[in-house]
């Protein structure tokens, strides 16, 4: 059923986190127009519910056991093309919103934002538009009038930027979930994004390309 002004936002929150979803659950529930009917601790849990309810949006964080955020949202693309799914994370805007954006999420939120940008955010998403922060708007304005010609490890975020380091510098995946604290699964979906971007085949390439451009030395 698809949300009318006349309903109450109806809205599944994931996160590993309970103090997380307990916490979202009574900001939310302060807000008479929106409701939370179902919580889900990991990407297995969340797409499983999801399959078998009625729902306006999902409110989900990115690094979750069992299937990661970025697995989820391009499932929930497949199968629920229309469902907006909004992001928050512990990560910041200039990290990963631009990527999730990619990958099918209508907008993204760091959990230090206000109860009331949260509250916008839920709210434009269940009407079909994409919520963008204020500084996430200002970062794509300012990328906007920076010089196009990037050499390739220079289109990479923050975050994918690391991660590629850390492999050029002979790190396995394991080593490198462990040292950034996020799942494995999460480590090998940000190398696939970055052989990707970098048009490279493999670790060999990867770190050839790190000592030729003399990210490595």
């Amino acid at each position: 059923m698809a949300y009318t002004h006349h309903d109450k936002i109806k809205i599944i929150i994931a996160d590993d986190h309970p103090l997380v979803r307990e916490g979202l659950v009574q900001i939310i529930s302060q807000t008479p127009d929106m409701t939370v009917v179902e919580q889900a601790d990991d990407g297995m849990e969340l797409l499983d519910k999801i399959r078998s309810m009625d729902l306006d949006m999902v409110l989900m964080d990115l690094d979750m056991p069992e299937k990661n955020g970025w697995d989820v949202m391009r499932q929930l693309k497949v199968e629920f093309p229309n469902l907006p799914i909004l992001i928050l994370s512990v990560s910041s805007e200039d990290e990963y919103a631009v990527e999730c954006f990619r990958d099918g999420a209508s907008g993204y939120l760091n959990k230090q934002s206000s109860l009331g940008l949260l509250v916008e955010a839920i709210r434009k998403v269940v009407q079909g538009e994409k919520f963008i922060s204020p500084h996430l708007a200002k970062k794509i304005a300012f990328d906007l009038g920076r010089d196009t010609e990037k050499q390739p490890h220079e289109t990479l975020s923050t975050r994918e930027f690391q991660v590629f380091c850390l492999i050029a510098s002979g790190k396995s995946v394991h080593e490198i979930s462990g040292e950034l604290s996020v799942s494995a699964a999460t480590i090998s979906t940000y190398r696939a994004r970055i052989l990707k971007k970098m048009n490279l085949n493999g670790n060999v390439q990867l770190t050839h390309y790190a000592f030729k451009h003399r990210i490595l030395k």
